[in-house]
């Protein structure tokens, strides 16, 4: 059985500012307007990386708290979600896809994007459990979406992924695929910290993450985005309010690849 994936946190004297990171893609958007916009952003020092560099970043302590891939809460010790907000689908969420010339039963190479192992992790599994077939996973660079082609696909995701939507032929929705494998909703991302944080602050936090789903228009406005609409994405794609549902898939999840 997999070990509990909320826990509570303790209060503890924190030196200087606490240290937040959070990915930059769109996604994120909605949560950090309500940061960006309280009294918090004074008590933090907030810094923007793609996925797989925050989950490094926390396991080495150079940041406290970060809005991470959930697959790295395996990999990090004392790992714990810290408030009811994170990235979640149930259903397409548009911005994790497979990407493919072929139909899926033609596919025999896939290249996993760099920037986040949580959706590289759900991909194999996918092809593993779900769909059954076997194919070589290529790790890579940073030009791999140009090697898409013939009977080779990728994984492309973030704001990338919504850009290239209507490039190829065949576009296989990751979150669409394990609502279907599980009958459960999806988490790709939730704030996770790796030590004790001050009580006062997570409530105060978690507040604040509610506060940016309140103003989703202002969050479209000051995003122009013309290769998707970001109302369906933000109020539809995504969910982000980790209820029990998400929690049962995210604890899924977590079991599935622990080994």
């Amino acid at each position: 059985m997999a070990p509990p994936i909320i826990f509570a946190a303790k209060n503890r004297a924190l030196e200087g500012k606490i240290k937040v990171g959070a990915v930059s893609y769109l996604n994120t958007k909605p949560l950090l307007y309500g940061i960006e916009n309280s009294e918090l952003l004074q008590e933090i020092e907030l810094s923007l990386e793609y996925p797989s560099a925050l989950a490094r970043k926390l396991q080495n302590n150079e940041i406290d708290l970060a809005l991470l891939p959930v697959a790295a809460m395996n990999e990090i010790a004392g790992s714990r979600i810290i408030s009811d907000y994170g990235i979640a689908a149930n259903g397409p969420v548009a911005s994790v896809c497979l990407f493919s010339a072929a139909p899926l039963e033609e596919i025999e190479t896939v290249y996993l994007d760099y920037q986040s192992r949580t959706s590289v992790r759900l991909v194999q599994l996918l092809f593993k459990e779900y769909w059954r077939k076997s194919v070589a996973f290529q790790p890579a660079g940073e030009d791999y979406m140009e090697k898409i082609g013939g009977k080779s696909a990728g994984v492309i995701i973030g704001d990338r992924a919504l850009q290239k939507l209507s490039d190829f032929p065949f576009v296989y929705d990751l979150a669409e695929a394990w609502k279907s494998f599980t009958g459960l909703p999806f988490v790709f991302a939730a704030w996770i910290a790796n030590k004790e944080l001050p009580t006062d602050f997570l409530n105060r936090f978690n507040a604040a993450n509610a506060k940016g789903l309140d103003h989703l228009d202002e969050v479209v406005q000051s995003h122009p985005f013309p290769d998707y609409d970001l109302n369906k994405y933000f109020r539809e794609n995504i969910q982000y309010y980790l209820d029990d549902q998400k929690k049962m898939g995210l604890r899924l999840f977590l079991e599935k690849i622990r080994y």
